[in-house]
């Protein structure tokens, strides 16, 4: 363990007076609250998109990157808004995508030590920056009406597995969910499938939350496919 490492948890187990503990927390949901309202005043006026996630480390030469523009692209020229991260790697594909496409290219990018900043081809009025993990989140479940996952890591995962639970626990619209690389991700469907539905931690429905392709015409077609099912319009 660094010295660095070892001052942080040493700070985080430092006794604390009430009035303290009091104030720091006071402070903190003033600045939770106003991540909220300032998301929800600029994203309500962009209305929802289409989110994509994905690894902020995948290289622009790398086949995932290329595909990702490829999606959002095509999602844009389809009439939908691309909402990502807002960072590098696969968000900044989507972001670039839906730019060359001429469609909105919303981008809510968190503030990290290292790794994330700000792509090129976000809409200047469309960046939104946040502190928290959790409040960007919710904007991406609000504002998102569908979901393209490529790979990526725990970031990903994290992003994932909160829309599969909202959906799971109805307390989100049965948006669809596409996860873009049989390859990367059957290890972890077959995981899912071979462990938590066996010991029934989930139910077989379960598993029709999420769709697995290779293409690009294949995700936009399943978001487009449930569009047209229900009768409805892309937002742009």
């Amino acid at each position: 363990m660094d010295s660095e490492e070892e001052k942080q948890i040493r700070k985080a187990f430092k006794p604390k007076t009430w009035n303290e503990i009091k104030t720091h927390d006071s402070w903190s949901v003033f600045k939770i609250m106003a991540e909220f309202v300032d998301g929800f005043e600029k994203l309500a006026r962009i209305g929802p998109c289409v989110a994509i996630f994905g690894s902020a480390r995948t290289k622009s030469n790398h086949p995932y990157y290329r595909l990702t523009e490829e999606i959002a692209y095509l999602l844009t020229k389809k009439g939908f808004g691309i909402i990502t991260g807002g960072g590098p790697g696969i968000m900044e594909a989507g972001n670039k995508g839906a730019h060359f496409a001429g469609g909105k290219s919303v981008g809510i990018n968190i503030d990290l030590p290292f790794e994330q900043h700000p792509n090129p081809f976000i809409d200047p009025d469309k960046y939104i920056e946040f502190d928290y993990f959790f409040v960007r989140k919710v904007m991406f479940m609000r504002y998102s009406q569908g979901y393209i996952v490529l790979p990526g890591g725990f970031g990903t995962m994290d992003e994932l597995f909160e829309a599969i639970t909202l959906i799971q626990t109805q307390k989100l619209v049965k948006f669809p969910i596409v996860l873009v690389g049989k390859k990367y991700w059957n290890g972890l469907v077959t995981w899912i499938r071979e462990r938590m539905l066996e010991e029934h931690n989930i139910l077989a429905e379960d598993l029709d939350i999420f769709t697995l392709v290779d293409t690009a015409e294949e995700a936009v077609k399943i978001i487009e496919d449930f569009y047209n099912k229900y009768a409805l319009k892309p937002n742009f």
